[in-house]
């Protein structure tokens, strides 16, 4: 099938590790930003197959795994009243709140709904207009434009009773976060490919150039993944920065102009608070005011809302990149995805939970 078989043929696989081997001289640190990418990662057993000195962090790009606990906590909050009604895609159903989850909360009697699109949320709140319906809008450049095109549409038809609790992330500030650490090890990054399918990639090409790194947008199947890598090696080996292109089949320099435009038209940026690793500057979007009346945080007094991270996690260090997951202490022990102290060992995308899966047995 293409674009599947292709990308995952074993000999194309081999062909690319023997060429990256062939091409290192030297240690590097290569990020991957996104969940996805790690969990592909951790599934084929890539960073096992690379040779000495090639090392892979895991990065920040998992939005469950971000989403600030004081979302979810007003999340929980909210739907507690009655008359509520929350929507949300199913995987943000088992993060851990400071108490408890959704799934617990809609075992609890809390009208608590899975959802596939922000559309279906506004199709619950044309069909219960006695109920306020709110949608838990979390994310990167990814999910903006569904989430934009939701409010819009909402706005549009005049619908009150529907509102988006917002919690959207962009990908270069965090990137800039990272190079601009004192303790930054990073030297070259795989950018997330979905992300610039969107936005393209002319913000990476700025950053590649005032930090000197190289940046490969890429895909997900291992020829992609192994691809980026060489790519990255190569670029670092001959000292060149910048951005190169591997997933010219989906991603283009200039992105999608149309839904960059409706997320302009919607949301403004805003500083964003990264759920472990504290505020990032101007890598947030939220609601313009001609919005406000679609404002989950404006509609609900949860102002007061004070989070309780667990003292035990240690994902915000995982999502920085500063360890792997298994060498929090809570692994495997305190931490499982039965009982999950933080996002990652939930999350479809979350490092902690791709270890456990795939490395937990053999750590």
């Amino acid at each position: 099938m293409k674009f599947i078989d292709e990308y995952r043929d074993s000999d194309r696989a081999r062909n690319i590790l023997k060429k990256i081997e062939d091409t290192v001289t030297k240690p590097w640190t290569i990020m991957e930003i996104c969940g996805g990418q790690t969990h592909s990662i951790v599934r084929n057993g890539i960073d096992q197959l690379l040779p000495d000195g090639v090392r892979l962090i895991h990065g920040p790009g998992c939005p469950v795994c971000v989403t600030p606990l004081d979302i979810l906590d007003r999340a929980l909050s909210i739907v507690s009243k009655p008359g509520v009604i929350l929507a949300s895609f199913g995987d943000m159903l088992r993060v851990p709140g400071s108490r408890e989850t959704l799934s617990v909360a809609k075992s609890g009697g809390a009208d608590v709904r899975v959802v596939f699109s922000p559309l279906e949320a506004l199709e619950i709140a044309r069909e219960n207009p006695q109920h306020e319906v709110f949608f838990l809008a979390i994310g990167f450049e990814t999910t903006a434009p569904g989430n934009a095109m939701a409010i819009k549409q909402a706005a549009r038809e005049n619908l009150r009773n529907f509102s988006e609790l917002v919690s959207q992330f962009m990908v270069p500030p965090a990137m800039r976060a990272i190079l601009s650490s004192e303790k930054n090890m990073i030297q070259g990054f795989l950018a997330a490919g979905h992300v610039c399918t969107v936005t393209g990639y002319e913000e990476y090409e700025r950053i590649g150039e005032e930090f000197h790194v190289p940046i490969v947008p890429t895909g997900f199947e291992p020829v992609d993944i192994l691809s980026g890598i060489l790519r990255v090696i190569e670029m670092l080996e001959s000292g060149r920065s910048g951005v190169h292109n591997e997933y010219g089949r989906v991603v283009s320099r200039e992105g999608n102009p149309v839904a960059k435009k409706v997320v302009d038209e919607v949301f403004q940026v805003a500083d964003g608070h990264w759920r472990g690793i504290g505020v990032i500057p101007q890598s947030g979007l939220q609601l313009r005011d001609e919005f406000s009346p679609f404002d989950t945080q404006k509609k609900f007094n949860v102002a007061d809302i004070q989070p309780d991270e667990s003292p035990l996690c240690r994902s915000g260090d995982v999502l920085r990149g500063m360890i792997t997951p298994e060498r929090c202490e809570a692994f495997g022990k305190e931490c499982t995805p039965l009982k999950p102290l933080g996002a990652p060992m939930v999350s479809a995308e979350g490092a902690c939970a791709a270890y456990y899966k795939y490395y937990g047995k053999v750590l």
